[in-house]
Parts: C-alpha cells; sequence; structure tokens
C-alpha cells in the first residue's frame, strides 16, 4: 500500500452542527488516507458520522448549521478546508466526484440525462464545444454499461428504471476524470441484482481508470466483495481500521466484532439473528470514556472514565479500544 500515491488525506477532521440544542460534533478528530486505485470502505451504523464525513470531503455540508471547525482535508497536498465556495466549485467533480445514496432525488427531473452530463463536462472544460461535450457524454454512458447511448441522452431520469439511473450517477461523477470518487450507499435502493452489477462496475472502473474510491456503507457483504482497506466508526469516532482481511479474520474491537455477528449466516441455523443492544448514542452527548462503553460486553470502569487512544496494534491494524492496551504502540 506505501508503494501506491496517497491522493487524499484527512488529518484531525472536526465537522460540528450549530443548533439550539448546543454544538454537535458529528465528525471528531478522524484521520484516515486514501492511495492511487485503492477502494476504502467506511462502514457503521447511521448516525455514526459516515455521510458527514463524505458532505465535509466535498464541502457540501449544508451550512448553517453545519460547519468544518477543525482539521485538513489534503488532497495531493491541497488543503480543500480552506477554499473558498468558487474555489471549491473547480474541484468538485472535477479532481473529487461523489456518487449520493438516492439517484432519483439527485437527478434533476426537469433536465434531460444529456443536458446534465454535459454541464458538468462545460463547467470544468471551458474551451469545449457543445459536440465536444456530447461526444464525452456518449463515451461516458458506453463506458458504465448502458445501452443505446445516443439516445438515452435524450432522456428524463423518471424513464430511466432505478439501476440505469444509478449508472448515469456514476456516469456523471466519472465524467471528468475525477481522481477521487466517493460512493456513499451507492446501491442502497437497489435490487441485490442491480446491486452486484453496480458493484462490479465500479471495481472495473477502479481497475480500468486507477481512480481512487472511497465506498460509504452499512453493508459488510459489499465491503467484503470490493474493497481492499476498511475503516469502522461509531459516534463519530474511527474506532479501526485494517484491511478486509484483517477485519473479518481478526476484528479486534467490540463494535466491529458485533458488527460482523450481525451478518446472517446462512450455513446455520439460528433461532434469532444477532444484533448489538442499544443505540447508536446522540453526536455530543459523550462528553468522557468510549463511546461504545454503554452497549459493549466487555466494558470496565476504565471506559467510562477515560478515551481510549487508537492503538497500533499491527502495520496494517489499529483500533480504540482499551483491550489493545500493552499489544504495540498508540498513535493518537
Amino acid at each position: 500500500m506505501s508503494k501506491r500515491k496517497e491522493l487524499l488525506k484527512i488529518k484531525g477532521l472536526e465537522t460540528t452542527f450549530f443548533t439550539d440544542d448546543g454544538q454537535i460534533p458529528a465528525v471528531d478528530n478522524i484521520d484516515f488516507s486514501v492511495h492511487e486505485g485503492e477502494i476504502l470502505g467506511i462502514v457503521g451504523e447511521s448516525g455514526c458520522g459516515k455521510s458527514v464525513t463524505s458532505l465535509s470531503i466535498m464541502g457540501l455540508v449544508p451550512s448553517p448549521p453545519g460547519k468544518i471547525t477543525g482539521g485538513q482535508i489534503l488532497l495531493e497536498g491541497k488543503d480543500l478546508a480552506k477554499l473558498s465556495d468558487k474555489e471549491m466549485r473547480s474541484v468538485r467533480g472535477k479532481d473529487v466526484a461523489m456518487i449520493f445514496q438516492e439517484p432519483m432525488t439527485s437527478l434533476n427531473p426537469l433536465f434531460t440525462v444529456g443536458n446534465q452530463l454535459m454541464e458538468a463536462i462545460l463547467i470544468h472544460n471551458k474551451k469545449w464545444t457543445k459536440k465536444q461535450a456530447r461526444e464525452r457524454a456518449v463515451e461516458i454512458v458506453k463506458l458504465v454499461g448502458l445501452p443505446r447511448a445516443e439516445d438515452l441522452l435524450n432522456d428524463y431520469p423518471h424513464q430511466l428504471s432505478g439501476g440505469m439511473r444509478q449508472r448515469v450517477m456514476i456516469a456523471m461523477a466519472l465524467v471528468c476524470d475525477p481522481k477521487v470518487l466517493i460512493a456513499d450507499e451507492p446501491t442502497t435502493a437497489l435490487d441485490v441484482t442491480i446491486q452486484a452489477q453496480i458493484l462490479h462496475l465500479m471495481r472495473d472502473l477502479n481497475k480500468r481508470l486507477n481512480t481512487a474510491v472511497l465506498l460509504i456503507t452499512h453493508d459488510l457483504g459489499v465491503v467484503a466483495e470490493t474493497c481492499q482497506r476498511v475503516i469502522v466508526m461509531y459516534a463519530g469516532k474511527v474506532v479501526e481500521e485494517a484491511t478486509v482481511e484483517d477485519i473479518f479474520n481478526n476484528p479486534q474491537h467490540p463494535y466491529t466484532q458485533g458488527l460482523i455477528k450481525s451478518v446472517p449466516d446462512m450455513r446455520y441455523k439460528k433461532d434469532s439473528l444477532y444484533s448489538i443492544q442499544g443505540n447508536v448514542p446522540k453526536p455530543g452527548s459523550i462528553k468522557v470514556g468510549c463511546r461504545f462503553a454503554a452497549r459493549c460486553e466487555f466494558a470496565t470502569d476504565r471506559c467510562l472514565k477515560e478515551n481510549p487512544p487508537l492503538y497500533q496494534t499491527s502495520e496494517t491494524h489499529k483500533t480504540r479500544c482499551f483491550l489493545m492496551d500493552g499489544k504495540e504502540g498508540k498513535t493518537q
């Protein structure tokens, strides 16, 4: 992994929402990197800060009430967190692009697929003609495996199936050849057959174009099938980071262990499925101690009184849990 070029580096990122009830830290001092040609997964339950992390990278956190309050988002050394809205618009879609969760609400129903694809091309390629932009749109539509590319550009989003709309969203994200592609739950609203096709398409494009992919999901099956490394988030914090093999063969954090045990296994008949007791705490509600302590079967008094650091348990494995104390050094 070290031989690959580091494209995106997140250092101490903090994203806070300022509400009538006070400050809510949705993302709290997280660090990770994404390398060229890599697919990095971010997993966790709803409310763990996955999507806010992606919106922070894209400069799309709704403000007010949200704001990046600390840290750096370094894209090849350039800190995106310090860019103005105008400067960020020149980066968004060109250097960093995003596939959003629900294509029907992300595509404009009043414009054709061709208009929406060509708009992105012309914004970032000022010298291109509309003819050139249309040719590029046809090319990218074919690349993502959509049929009758020329005619499809004249269609409106409602004329397409869910799987076709998702492929259009992928085409829009790739049309300007971004260095980093963020996919936020790209298969959530699709049936399993179309999900498999979309995941296969993303892996294929990742290999062919060498695009770095940040895949946000709650589905560990998707992670196992698609990613090389994975970050587990809980309550705005990174609690574990490792290769996919390590996460599944040697999960170290109790939260990660619980997520894996929650996955149904068709090989064994069980009376009931395993579930982690309790719910993700409201962001900012836990001031001291491990944020998972209230749901953890291994929690001790120390877990309630101290904030666990992120332990480097091996060259490729980090875990934020006192159970790892003494296994290796601390990273933060």
